[in-house]
């Protein structure tokens, strides 16, 4: 599952091409650059016991219904329960190795519609603007400071994302204006609580006004314990680096799997990812193998 290719790209962004020392394509990074370097560590290594098993599944970078979540949904009519997960994010940043990933901050997007009644700007009395309602309920919204952060993560942040009325003219007061903000939010709160939370301060301001928010994940973290010292000494053993232990970032499909195994995300260095020409060094791609076949062994060795 990946974004879009977008503009710009030397050779197309789904013809992968080695140039240098570096593998080009959409994916070469966000994540089918880890799937496949899995993939060789499974053969590489050939278990005799215990079970693998890859999820590879669409709808990620999408509205994430049809993907990970059907198939955690499928396992459990199987009675299938993984013992631990690892998600092949590219969660290094600087250097393969550098970072891991124990969990993730919460996101929930809010839609905020103020209805008012059209009219000539010239004669405001006969029409009701809703903007300066927006407005103020968005100043309000911008001016929050949610917390400081908690132990294990950064703080959380509200943004405006955009800000519309739909109106062509200029002498119309418009019949309404929308805004959409996104919240990433640390352990301190729940997706539903931000969402009451903001609902109450737009209705301060504009008490006709429709809020629908949709909470895509909430915050999660995997206690730093047996998964993340065996991930870290097979990442060690393979680049002699420790990798950061971090919740920074965005979310990802490890939201989900948290509800059913301890799970903790480790990839490929994040840079070019989303971007024309992503690309990944090849003997990171490598070293990934490497680092995957530690983990499985390990992993069966327990």
């Amino acid at each position: 599952d990946v974004v879009p290719a977008g503009d710009g790209w030397t050779d197309g962004a789904f013809t992968p091409a080695i140039r240098g020392d570096m593998l080009f394509g959409r994916g070469a990074v966000d994540m089918k650059g880890a799937v496949a370097a899995f993939v060789a560590a499974v053969a590489r290594v050939a278990p005799t016991a215990g079970r693998l098993t890859l999820i590879i599944t669409g709808d990620e970078e999408g509205p994430a219904t049809f993907g990970t979540v059907a198939l955690i949904d499928r396992m459990g009519d199987r009675g299938i329960v993984p013992d631990a997960c690892i998600v092949g994010e590219p969660t290094s940043v600087n250097r393969l190795g550098d970072m891991m990933k124990i969990g993730r901050r919460g996101s929930v997007n809010i839609w905020i519609d103020v209805p008012g009644r059209p009219g000539h700007v010239a004669y405001p009395h006969l029409a009701d603007n809703p903007v300066p309602r927006l407005v103020a309920a968005l100043a309000a919204l911008d001016a929050l400071v949610l917390d400081d952060g908690s132990t294990w993560f950064q703080p959380s942040n509200l943004e405006i994302t955009d800000i519309h009325t739909g109106n062509p003219a200029t002498n119309v007061i418009p019949a309404r204006a929308t805004a959409r903000l996104s919240i990433r939010f640390n352990d301190r709160h729940s997706g539903q609580d931000l969402a009451d939370r903001v609902t109450a301060i737009v209705h301060q301001h504009a008490p006709e006004a429709i809020v629908t928010p949709r909470i895509s994940g909430e915050a999660f973290l995997t206690m730093p314990g047996d998964l993340s010292a065996l991930v870290s000494a097979a990442i060690e053993d393979a680049t002699g680096l420790v990798p950061e232990l971090s919740t920074t970032g965005g979310t990802s499909d490890a939201r989900f799997l948290r509800a059913v195994c301890p799970v903790v995300e480790f990839g490929l260095c994040n840079a070019t990812m989303h971007k024309g020409d992503e690309a990944v060094a090849i003997d990171d791609l490598e070293r990934l193998v490497t680092i995957y076949a530690g983990i499985i062994r390990r992993a069966l060795e327990r």
